[in-house]
């Protein structure tokens, strides 16, 4: 198995069709070999039926049960992983149209690393940007690239998982951990992947700069300094995010 496609959902029905629907994008592709994997925190909203019904598809596999939260759901989810690579692509997420493209051309790769490409923003009413994956080295700052254009080495996942003392940012916090222990990041051309705004949340906006500050400090052990600034700066950009998906 090539690719592991991991998909954390609780009481989104709509979100995990929605989903399931883009894989056809990659399933275009009959030379790409994918899993997907789906983690449900026990929805009673008829995600389970829906699953049931699709199984034989894609190689689906499934579990419907309590957790303790997002992270703890992707845990599940790299356990169960058996591709070489993991994409997290959550209820509600999509692969872009030329998402087959992308993972084709990852196939071609040699070396683990962690690689990455672009994403659709949609911020609703048409409004779309595309967040272009940055330089590695932006890790001291923030992820380079979206969370849902971020292919995982497996391996590498198993073996650090997300830590869930890091409640908004562990995303973060793994990625970086990672590229401590000797895993670049590289990245692709093309558009991986497309998700909504619609979940930019003002109530956590402090705990999330919060979060990545003690990541720089406690994992890439980046000067006290350069962490405050990075913080100041993240309060700052992550202002606008909201202000612009809130115009529309």
């Amino acid at each position: 198995m090539f690719l592991s496609v991991v998909t954390v959902a609780f009481r989104n029905y709509e979100g995990v069709v929605k989903t399931w629907r883009s894989l056809r994008n990659l399933a275009r592709d009959p030379g790409l070999s994918f899993e997907w994997i789906v983690v449900d925190g026990g929805s009673e909203d008829g995600t389970r039926e829906f699953l049931q019904k699709r199984h034989g598809e894609f190689n689906l596999r499934f579990i419907s049960e309590k957790d303790h939260g997002i992270y703890d759901a992707m845990n599940k989810g790299i356990a169960l992983a058996q591709g070489r690579y993991t994409l997290f692509l959550n209820s509600g997420d999509a692969f872009h149209d030329d998402a087959a493209l992308f993972v084709r051309q990852l196939a071609r790769q040699k070396g683990e690393a962690m690689y990455i490409g672009d994403a659709l923003l949609d911020f609703g009413g048409g409004h779309k940007i595309r967040r272009k994956a940055k330089p590695g080295y932006y890790i001291y700052h923030s992820l380079p690239a979206s969370h849902q254009a971020i292919f995982f080495p497996t391996a590498a996942l198993k073996k650090y998982p997300y830590d869930l003392q890091y409640h908004v940012s562990s995303d973060y916090a793994l990625a970086a951990r990672l590229y401590k222990a000797g895993y670049p990041f590289r990245r692709i051309n093309g558009l991986v992947s497309e998700f909504s705004m619609g979940g930019v949340s003002t109530s956590n906006n402090l705990e999330l700069c919060q979060d990545a500050k003690n990541v720089q400090r406690k994992i890439l052990r980046v000067p006290r300094f350069w962490a405050q600034l990075s913080y100041l700066l993240r309060l700052k950009t992550t202002g606008k995010t909201k202000a612009r998906y809130n115009k529309v």
